[in-house]
């Protein structure tokens, strides 16, 4: 368990509840959880006006009294499940608790950003902060309407486009987030609904409640548009991908991309799974891929948590000695940001909502830690993170963990060596000169060997999908009988 932040620290010595700071006691029996019921109420009223943060385990004078270890993890997970589930607070956040240590004593600590949304209590009641208090303003329709509209000013993404209409959005995408979703009892909760239907509930869909102009909104044109949409709706919107290891004057390698957020994020992956080594790690006996998770958290803090109304080209540089990430930013909390004092502010929540449903994002503030602990890993530097006008995360390389880069870059960058790929996927590499199926690349590959074809095709077709080092003769059908591979360097036929 963490000793807690300095920055955390003052707020509960300074004794003081204030319109960002709230103290719960939440003294209960040892091994119950027994989350305090006002304790959504201060996470509706922070998430409706600034942000906060709740500290349980500290009474309303500031005296730590904290939380017995017995109660902690039955604690966490009632407030999880409450929070996400829609049960307490609709729309849902994606919050967490993180315990920590102060004066010997346990208490918890809930970090509550200021959200894009309006957000209500038990379906029906809306609460604002005021001070220290936590302010039901229901039925005041003039307080309502503020809310509204400050809400709707505050967020580059919530910017309607009222003459967007929904044959302007890709199926696939939408039916990606139809598949993920999933309610508390893991249940696919979308199934059923409509591409419009699934974007009023991803807020996508808004009224202005002070001009009553609605319609869709640039985080859904963004998430899930098709590309002449995005263009004619930000026509600057682009992320440049460099890879400068022998030609540093131009680059060996380029990716330019102007396309939805989803599609950004798979592309950005794949060309650094042609670049960038994965090598074996193992902690608390479970196989970490440090290049997917360590890219993967970085790539999507990069979209989103963007500026989008800053026409700054996101750029992604590889170079010999450091990878560099530079974005578009309007800083909350400005200056370098260090591991175990992350203040994470959500600048495009309602998209961060739609990479949670995929998988991609956890808890606020989470991808940031990871940047910390697992660069030096593979990298063998610490991360560098200015928060300043533009968002830059330098990634120093310092041992060999890229080693493989500058013996894969050549003039023709068909002659690519995948020396980090498995014997069985070099194999299947080398054979594909022609489109092959998935039962012809097995009979090939298998030699005999007791694996199973789900398991080929999961060990060894899907990461050279996911690497775009081989691609689908039918990428439109997925599950075709008819579906073939080839080598994506050889020209479509």
């Amino acid at each position: 368990m963490k000793d807690i932040s300095k920055n955390l620290l003052e707020e509960i010595v300074a004794r003081k509840e204030t319109i960002s700071i709230e103290f719960k006691s939440a003294q209960g029996r040892d091994g119950e959880g027994a989350i305090p019921k006002d304790v959504y109420e201060s996470v509706c009223s922070f998430s409706n006006r600034n942000g906060g943060n709740i500290y349980l385990g500290i009474d309303d004078n500031g005296n730590i009294l904290g939380i017995s270890a017995n109660r902690i993890e039955k604690m966490k997970k009632e407030f999880v499940s409450a929070i996400q589930s829609g049960v307490k607070i609709m729309p849902p956040l994606y919050l967490d608790i993180e315990p920590y240590k102060v004066n010997g004593k346990i208490i918890l600590h809930i970090l509550v950003p200021n959200s894009s949304q309006v957000h209500r209590m038990n379906e029906r009641v809306i609460y604002d902060r005021n001070n220290d208090a936590d302010v039901d303003i229901t039925n005041n329709t003039n307080l309502v309407q503020q809310m509204y509209t400050r809400k709707q000013s505050e967020y580059t993404e919530n910017k309607i486009y009222p003459y967007v209409q929904i044959e302007d959005f890709q199926h696939v995408l939408i039916e990606k987030v139809r598949k993920s979703s999933t309610n508390i009892n893991g249940e696919h909760n979308l199934m059923g609904e409509t591409d419009l239907e699934i974007l009023k509930s991803l807020s996508m869909y808004r009224k202005d409640y002070l001009t009553g102009e609605e319609g869709f909104t640039l985080s859904g044109i963004l998430t899930f548009g098709k590309d002449e949409v995005i263009h004619g709706v930000l026509p600057y919107f682009a992320i440049d991908v460099l890879l400068r290891i022998n030609d540093t004057e131009r680059y060996d390698d380029r990716l330019r991309i102007s396309t939805n957020l989803i599609d950004s994020y798979s592309q950005i992956m794949n060309f650094f799974a042609k670049y960038v080594s994965n090598p074996f790690y193992i902690r608390k006996d479970k196989r970490i891929e440090l290049r997917d998770v360590l890219f993967r958290e970085i790539i999507v803090n990069m979209l989103v948590h963007r500026e989008y109304s800053n026409p700054f080209v996101s750029r992604v540089q590889i170079t010999k000695n450091e990878i560099n990430f530079k974005n578009a930013n309007k800083p909350v909390h400005p200056g370098k940001l260090h591991h175990g004092e992350i203040r994470p502010y959500p600048k495009n929540p309602n998209i961060a909502h739609v990479f949670h449903i995929l998988g991609l994002v956890e808890e606020l503030g989470s991808g940031l830690r990871k940047i910390f602990e697992l660069a030096p890993i593979l990298l063998g530097g610490n991360p560098v993170v200015d928060n300043e006008d533009h968002f830059i995360v330098s990634l120093p390389i310092n041992n060999s963990g890229l080693s493989n880069l500058s013996n894969q870059t050549t003039s023709d960058n068909n002659q690519i060596e995948h020396a980090y790929l498995s014997e069985e996927q070099q194999k299947v590499l080398s054979e594909l000169d022609e489109p092959m199926s998935t039962r012809e690349l097995f009979q090939l590959v298998s030699n005999g060997k007791r694996t199973s074809s789900n398991a080929f095709r999961t060990q060894i077709i899907t990461p050279l999908l996911d690497m775009g080092l081989i691609r689908m003769t039918i990428p439109s059908k997925p599950k075709s009988p008819k579906q073939k591979y080839v080598r994506t360097n050889l020209n479509k036929k």
